[in-house]
C-alpha cells in the first residue's frame, strides 16, 4: 500500500469511528433511558382515558386525551407516541392505523424526553372520525404506552371511520389546541 493509500484508509477509518461515535450519542440522547431516570417500566404505568369535553367535538371529528400515570415507586422516563390499537366486541382486533402529529383539536408537541414523578401523569391528543360508511364499532383500545407490546385497554364504545386514529406526542400537559 502507498503512503496515499494509507493517509485515505486511515482518514475513512477516522471518519467511520467519528459517525458511529455521533450514532451511538444520538441514540443515548434520544432513548427513553438516557441519563437521570431510567425508563418506565410497563407495568409502573396506568393508561385511562381523560375527557376533554365539548372541546374536542365537531366536523364529525371527535377527540379525547390519552392519560399515562407512573403508579410505581420511583421516578421514570418516557418519549414519543403511544401504540393504539382498536378491539371490537369480545376484544375482537380491529384494523387500526394511527397517524402521528397534529389531530384535529391539538398541536403535537413532539417526541420528547418526558420524565414522570410517582403519581405524576403525561397525556397524548387522540382523535377520529365517526361518519362514512367504513365506520367501525370499537369496544376497547389497547394504548402502549412507550410503543412496546406491554400494554393498557381501555373502554372505547366509539365508532371509527377506518380504523384511523390521529394521535400526538406525550407531553406533560394535555396539549393545546391547534
Amino acid at each position: 500500500m502507498t503512503i496515499r493509500g494509507l493517509r485515505t484508509a486511515v482518514t475513512v477509518a477516522a471518519a467511520v469511528a467519528l459517525a458511529a461515535g455521533a450514532g451511538a450519542g444520538m441514540a443515548s440522547a434520544a432513548g427513553t433511558a438516557g441519563p437521570g431516570a431510567a425508563a418506565c417500566a410497563p407495568g409502573a404505568l396506568k393508561v385511562t382515558t381523560a375527557s376533554a369535553g365539548s372541546s374536542q367535538i365537531g366536523m364529525n371529528h371527535q377527540g379525547t386525551y390519552l392519560k399515562v400515570t407512573n403508579t410505581g415507586g420511583s421516578t421514570c422516563a418516557m418519549d414519543g407516541y403511544p401504540g393504539l390499537a382498536l378491539e371490537g366486541a369480545g376484544h375482537a382486533a380491529l384494523k387500526t392505523t394511527p397517524h402521528h402529529g397534529d389531530t384535529y383539536f391539538a398541536k403535537d408537541p413532539g417526541a420528547r424526553r418526558i420524565t414522570l414523578k410517582p403519581g405524576k401523569s403525561a397525556f397524548a391528543d387522540l382523535v377520529w372520525t365517526h361518519a362514512g360508511p367504513s365506520s367501525a364499532q370499537a369496544k376497547y383500545l389497547q394504548v402502549s404506552p412507550t410503543g412496546g407490546n406491554a400494554h393498557g385497554v381501555v373502554a372505547f364504545d366509539n365508532a371509527v371511520d377506518g380504523g384511523k386514529l390521529s394521535v400526538t406526542a406525550w407531553s406533560a400537559t394535555p396539549p393545546a389546541a391547534s
